[in-house]
C-alpha cells in the first residue's frame, strides 16, 4: 500500500472511492464530482490490474486525478492496494483515517473483469472476480460499519453494479453477489443511520469497447448515445447529499433506457 496525501481542508465530509485507476473511468469522475460538491476524497487503484487490461498502465493518471481534486477545493489521499489482499480494506481505512479523518461516504468503483463464459472461465479467474467484486466489497462496506461514528443519516453507502453475464460471467455472477452485499446493509446498518444503495449505469465506454460493441450498445440506447461517467457522478453525488438520504436499499438503473 502506497499512500499518497494532500492535507485535509476544515469542515468538509471525507468520501472513500475505490477503484479509481485513469482519469477516463468512472471511479475518477465520481471522485471529481464528489470534491466539486464539498467532499475531501480518499481514493484507491492497482496499476497491476491495468497492466492486465487492453490500454495498459497510465501513472501519471494518480497525480492528475490528485491535481483536478485540488482544483475543486478538496483535501485527496491516493491509496494503493490490492483488493485481492484481505487485510486491504482496514489497511485502506487506517490510511484514510490518518490522513483525512473518519469515512462518511464509501463509494465502490473497483471491479475485476476479464470476459469469459461458462466453458472457457478458469478457476483461478473466478476466484479472483470473486474475490475483488464480492469479497473486497463486503470487507469495505463491514470496516466502514465497524467504524462510522458519524451523526445519524448522514453515513453513505453506493456499489456500482452490472447485469452482464452472457460471455461475463464471473464478472456479472460476482457482481450479483455485490447487489446482494449493498443491499443488506441497508438494513443491518439501519441502526447507525446508513444508507445503502447500488447503482447499474449501464453501458459506460471507457476505453473499453470496439467499434461493434458501441455500435450494438447504441441501438440499444433510446437516447442515442452511451453513458459518461459524469453521468454516473451526479447520481452518485445526489445519493451522498443530505438530498438523497431517504433513497435507500435500492438497485438503481442510470442508463439511458438501456435494454
Amino acid at each position: 500500500m502506497n499512500p499518497q496525501t494532500d492535507r485535509q481542508q476544515p469542515g468538509r465530509p471525507v468520501a472513500l472511492v475505490t477503484g479509481v485507476g485513469r482519469t477516463v473511468g468512472i471511479g475518477a469522475g465520481v471522485a471529481a464530482q464528489l470534491a466539486a460538491s464539498g467532499w475531501d476524497v480518499a481514493f484507491t487503484y492497482w496499476h497491476a490490474y491495468d497492466d492486465r487490461m487492453p490500454w495498459g498502465q497510465q501513472p501519471k493518471d494518480t497525480a492528475a486525478i490528485t491535481a483536478s481534486l485540488r482544483q475543486q477545493g478538496a483535501a485527496s489521499a491516493a491509496i494503493e492496494a490490492d483488493l485481492t489482499a484481505t487485510m486491504a480494506p482496514a489497511e485502506i481505512f487506517d490510511a484514510v483515517q490518518r490522513q483525512l479523518g473518519d469515512v462518511t461516504a464509501l463509494v465502490m468503483c473497483h471491479c475485476e473483469s476479464v470476459d469469459s463464459g461458462l466453458l472457457d472461465t478458469t478457476v483461478d479467474s473466478f476466484d479472483r472476480h470473486f474475490a475483488v467484486n464480492a469479497r473486497a466489497s463486503w470487507l469495505l462496506i463491514r470496516e466502514f460499519g465497524l467504524r462510522f461514528r458519524g451523526p445519524h443519516g448522514t453515513g453513505r453507502i453506493v456499489s456500482l453494479t452490472s447485469d452482464a453475464l452472457v460471455g461475463n460471467v464471473p464478472y456479472g455472477a460476482s457482481k450479483g453477489a455485490l447487489d446482494r452485499i449493498t443491499l443488506a446493509a441497508a438494513r443491518e446498518y439501519g441502526h447507525l443511520g446508513i444508507s445503502a444503495n447500488a447503482i447499474n449505469p449501464g453501458p459506460v465506454d471507457t476505453g473499453w469497447m470496439s467499434d461493434e460493441v458501441r455500435a450494438g450498445c447504441l441501438a440499444r440506447t433510446p437516447l442515442g448515445r452511451l453513458g459518461t461517467p459524469q453521468d454516473t457522478a451526479r447520481l452518485v453525488s445526489f445519493l451522498c447529499s443530505p438530498q438523497g438520504g431517504w433513497v435507500n436499499g435500492q438497485l438503481l438503473y442510470s442508463n439511458g433506457g438501456f435494454g
